[in-house]
């Protein structure tokens, strides 16, 4: 590995004393990602009660730093920090942002978009469903269409990387129409920020979205939330439909003492920290570099043995493969996954509920030749399952 790199793969730490190896998996699952040892270790700190004045400070820092990921204006845009996992994010977005007596429309391409989908329904909120297949880019002129026919529409969601299957969405030709039809723009940006370059303003973004296991390669238990604060602001007079989960309480609090309005996270902050400070360190273009290479790695990879791809190549994000089970009598999921589990890779199942696909995503701390060394590891379990080389279709 090229020296200049060796930062972000380090495997062990010294901190005054030398600290245990960690055994290092590669994870090629969607989150949580494979991490550095120095963001798994800055987890070992001193108790702390978390609302001390110096434990308030460092979620300052962080919330800041954070607008660093989408290149956002600290004098337009905030961050708001939660307890939870990426879903808490969808939830807080959609009650907490929609006025009284409007309506979302979701732009729903897949299985993400679709809880969404489930959110306003357990809330009641007024919203239109527009779907579209799971393998095709969304009908822009449809989208308008849908904005000029319904003009109670106040927010505009969709999801920008589908996680389920690996689809970019175009989520600047979206929000452009959203906001030439006066709706708000929120995107689910959960597996893209801090992966993919994001820039707020240029892709016509309102409220983004993401969990610190996901690009920032930090620990789970710890989301945020990306916005334009006047927004937050406004949406203090729009129904209150949750206690936990409503984003401008949440702000309110953290504006007010500088803490979380309920006990944060401790320990994932202080990684989290640590791994956006690595973020930095790396800068957006080395660090999607790296996964651009994952991704053509992983692809190159299927291609060899013969899988195939459920979206075209040219429409995926960079982050996400989403493979077809072969049409082989001796293919088990589950057998092939625990092969590789046992020698540290880890593989995932589809999201796809009219197709048997398993995933590969380039996300985390690894670079392509972790990749080479799983197909290594890859090609043994089918060997051993007895699986064709290359894999079999019907069609």
């Amino acid at each position: 590995m090229e020296e200049d790199k060796t930062v972000f793969f380090q495997r062990e730490l010294k901190t005054g004393e030398e600290m245990e190896k960690v055994k290092r998996n590669v994870l090629l699952n969607p989150g949580p990602a494979t991490t550095t040892d120095t963001v798994k270790f800055a987890q070992v700190v001193p108790d702390i009660c978390p609302r001390e004045v110096e434990f308030a400070s460092l979620m300052k820092g962080l919330r800041l730093d954070l607008l660093k990921t989408v290149n956002a204006n600290p004098n337009k845009y905030t961050s708001v920090l939660f307890c939870g996992s990426g879903t808490i994010n969808i939830d807080i977005c959609l009650n907490s942002l929609l006025p009284a007596d409007k309506k979302v429309l979701v732009v729903n391409n897949g299985a993400y978009s679709s809880r969404a989908v489930e959110v306003c329904e357990y809330y009641g909120l007024p919203h239109i469903d527009l779907k579209f297949s799971v393998d095709e880019l969304p009908d822009l002129d449809l989208v308008e269409k849908t904005l000029k026919e319904n003009n109670d529409i106040a927010l505009v969601y969709t999801t920008h990387n589908e996680t389920g299957t690996g689809i970019l969405n175009p989520i600047r030709e979206i929000g452009a129409l959203a906001h030439k039809y006066g709706a708000i723009f929120v995107v689910d940006t959960t597996s893209t920020l801090a992966m993919r370059p994001i820039d707020i303003e240029k892709d016509n973004i309102d409220f983004c979205m993401a969990s610190a296991q996901k690009g920032l390669q930090a620990m789970a238990g710890l989301s945020f939330i990306i916005g334009n604060e006047e927004i937050i602001k406004k949406s203090k007079e729009y129904p209150k439909r949750s206690y936990y989960c409503n984003l401008y309480l949440q702000y309110e609090y953290f504006e007010k003492t500088g803490q979380m309005h309920f006990t944060p996270p401790v320990q994932t902050i202080y990684a989290t920290i640590q791994a956006l400070k690595e973020y930095l360190q790396e800068g957006e273009e080395a660090k999607w570099a790296r996964h651009t290479r994952v991704f053509n790695a992983i692809h190159k990879g299927l291609a060899e043995l013969g899988f195939k791809n459920v979206i075209k190549k040219e429409w995926q994000a960079g982050l996400v493969v989403s493979a077809i089970y072969p049409d082989d009598e001796n293919w088990d999921f589950e057998k092939v996954h625990d092969y590789c589990y046992e020698r540290g890779f880890t593989i995932y199942p589809g999201k796809i509920s009219t197709t048997n696909t398993f995933r590969l995503c380039a996300l985390g701390a690894i670079d392509e030749k972790d990749v080479e060394d799983f197909f290594a590891v890859f090609r043994e379990a089918l060997n051993k399952y007895n699986i064709a080389i290359p894999i079999r279709y019907n069609k």
